[in-house]
């Protein structure tokens, strides 16, 4: 059995007295995207954050590539291929988009690069996600979805193997809210880049991810396939509720049309 790229085992995260993660593990494949979820409180943004090394294990540990990278600092971690965009985007707006993004390249990569090589990379950042590469292309302007797509490229420029996703659909409408999902899934595709992704909104991250895992209450209370994930009666309870048998439609409905696809691929 390949090793995972990414290996999270036992986990553990306390504030004082307070047990925010306790005894999380999972493994992410090469290629793969994973939701996380799970409702407010459930240790879903500390788990994040100590992956990402904002914060340090308290117990656990996080091998990327068999290397343990639990306890290092949030910079060592993006400079060992594991980078993150934020739930608010902060860019530094005195500069360019390609000044934002080619800063990342520069001292979030894990090798010492040339200003040139850095733009170099900032470029193909932005222009993945059709935002404007040019020099004199500035922030002023950009609207919700052009901040995310900001962010996601400053990530991007660091060339990483694991790109951690945080909430990137909050405050978009709905055509963004699929634009965003659609430009997670490019990123995998195109750039071979796997993903972690934190998010809310059920109907979409489900047409996206290829596995899901909940947490309660700092726990993993279930991990498997979208389909498998929403049905689990303690996920329903817990964090679906009421939208439950909405999201299993729409996810029925995405396999049948996959099915569909595959079957008229096979046609012709």
């Amino acid at each position: 059995m390949a090793q995972p790229l990414l290996a999270v085992r036992e986990l553990t995260k306390q504030f004082g007295g307070f047990t925010a993660v306790h005894q999380v593990s999972f493994d992410l494949a090469q290629g793969e995207i994973l939701g996380l979820i799970g409702p407010n409180g459930s240790g879903k943004s500390t788990t994040f954050n100590v992956i990402a090394g904002l914060y340090a294990p308290s117990a656990g540990s996080i091998r990327l590539d068999g290397q343990e990278i639990g306890g290092l600092t949030a910079n060592q971690v993006c400079q060992h291929g594991l980078a993150r965009t934020f739930q608010i985007p902060r860019p530094f707006r005195k500069l360019s988009l390609l000044e934002n993004a080619a800063l990342a390249a520069y001292y979030g990569g894990r090798d010492r690069i040339s200003r040139g090589e850095a733009e170099k990379r900032a470029r193909e950042a932005l222009d993945l996600l059709d935002l404007p590469s040019h020099p004199g292309a500035r922030i002023d302007g950009l609207g919700a979805a052009g901040l995310k797509k900001l962010e996601m490229a400053r990530a991007l420029a660091t060339q990483p193997r694991i790109l951690l996703a945080d909430e990137s659909l909050g405050g978009l409408d709905e055509n963004e809210m699929n634009q965003a999902a659609d430009m997670l899934k490019r990123i995998r595709d195109e750039r071979g880049i796997t993903i972690i992704w934190v998010e809310h909104i059920m109907g979409v991250l489900m047409r996206v991810i290829d596995r899901c895992l909940v947490l309660d209450h700092g726990e993993v209370i279930a991990q498997g396939k979208p389909g498998e994930v929403t049905r689990d009666p303690k996920v329903v309870e817990v964090y679906l509720g009421s939208d439950a048998e909405s999201v299993q439609d729409q996810i029925a409905a995405q396999d049948r049309a996959l099915a569909s696809s595959g079957a008229e691929g096979t046609r012709s």
